[in-house]
């Protein structure tokens, strides 16, 4: 499948990305550990140079996974002996690139094992990675929290790692609206099946109808029926659908068809994150959530919410489809040389998503991160929250609002 690369390409490119940005330069008598591997994996900075092409990773036999291990030891050996004979000066000046190196790893990390999952999925054996199946649950009722919008702020502020996407903290308008406090669930996903979902041209935009019948789908993507039971292909082996759970590999396409089916839409970004701190939940590292730390690598479901809060689900589980398109902030600027490539390049045919996923590397998860995909793509680990207008009731009524 040409978005999926071999886990060991993943190993290799993040090695790559601190040869090329951290070593290169300020390694005394720097030299590449390989010279072709700098063609095999850059990724797509195309100011650094010709790349090998990203359906082809797959036929990379050579170097093997060894041979990768060996480069990636060499490296981190490498930017270890740097880091340590660098002057305080000169370490600050590098702090910015090691850190996004540490963060663009993460990014890998996660997208390693959508990968694994989509490589498996066409395993006839089912085999199974990592991950611990939650038990048969049933979702409980849909409920909302309205907020009054008005003119709020969003993007990242203050201390901490951000990508440059997530900036400038600018000013929006928002309306009044309702989140949904829960991801929709697969039992409800499979009413919107059972009600000609897939089949019914209104629910759709022209070109995800176009996308259904070109490909053929009927369900999500890891979804298959056998003997009139739904089964679904996960990191711990193939098995029923689970009602209670987010229903998940949707692409926004897909997410939009249901929510108009449901007579709702997709929250817009800046209503997902201003949702968010409304309800206290600006803090990621304080909210907890199914991240990879808990190794379930499969969403979960929603459960009570916690410590007063409304929403639920916030972060993890599934990264959740937004109805804006990835465009810059206004006043985005990207870093000069190749470093501007790492995002603002791709600001354009691209839908945002908020939230994390049960793949998210805990310390990469916060309010800001804005996710960005193709509207077909399914093999990433995304899910539906939904919204709509409405005035909230008044004040009086509703003492647990926050403006």
């Amino acid at each position: 499948m040409p978005d999926v690369s071999p886990t060991k390409w993943h190993r290799a490119h993040v090695t790559w990305f601190f040869e090329t940005f951290l070593l290169e330069g300020n390694e005394p008598g720097f030299a590449p550990f390989q010279d072709r591997y700098w063609f095999l994996f850059n990724s797509y900075y195309e100011s650094l140079g010709p790349r090998f092409s990203r359906p082809d990773r797959g036929l990379v036999t050579r170097p093997g996974a060894h041979d990768v291990g060996l480069y990636r030891g060499n490296v981190d050996n490498r930017v270890r002996d740097l880091v340590a004979t660098l002057d305080e000066g000169s370490l600050e000046k590098l702090t910015a690139t090691i850190e996004l190196g540490f963060h663009h790893e993460q990014q890998h990390q996660e997208l390693l094992l959508m990968d694994i999952k989509h490589v498996l999925s066409r395993n006839p054996l089912e085999p199974v990675y990592a991950g611990r199946p939650h038990e048969h649950c049933e979702p409980d009722p849909m409920g909302w929290l309205e907020v009054e919008g008005g003119l709020v702020e969003v993007g990242h502020e203050g201390d901490g790692f951000s990508f440059d996407n997530e900036l400038p903290r600018h000013r929006e308008w928002l309306e009044p609206y309702r989140l949904a406090d829960r991801l929709v669930t697969n039992a409800e996903w499979l009413e919107f099946i059972a009600d000609g979902g897939y089949r019914r041209p209104e629910l759709w935009l022209s070109d995800g109808l176009a996308r259904v019948r070109a490909e053929g789908w009927h369900a999500p993507l890891y979804w298959v029926e056998h003997d009139g039971v739904w089964l679904e292909h996960t990191l711990h082996g193939t098995l029923p659908v689970n009602p209670g759970l987010p229903v998940a590999h949707v692409s926004f396409y897909e997410a939009e068809a249901y929510a108009t089916w449901a007579g709702k839409r997709l929250p817009t970004e800046g209503e997902w994150e201003h949702a968010v701190v409304v309800d206290g939940q600006a803090d990621a590292a304080h909210s907890g959530g199914n991240l990879a730390d808990l190794e379930h690598y499969h969403p979960g479901p929603a459960g009570p919410a916690v410590d007063g809060h409304r929403l639920r689900q916030v972060y993890g589980d599934c990264w959740e489809w937004t109805s804006s398109a990835y465009h810059p902030y206004p006043g985005f600027h990207p870093p000069a040389g190749a470093i501007g490539e790492y995002n603002g390049k791709f600001m354009s045919n691209q839908m945002v998503l908020r939230g994390g996923c049960a793949l998210t590397p805990p310390a990469h998860a916060r309010l800001t991160y804005r996710n960005f995909f193709p509207h077909g793509a399914r093999w990433a680990l995304s899910g539906v929250r939904l919204a709509d207008g409405g005035a909230p009731p008044a004040p009086a009524e509703r003492p647990e609002a926050v403006a």
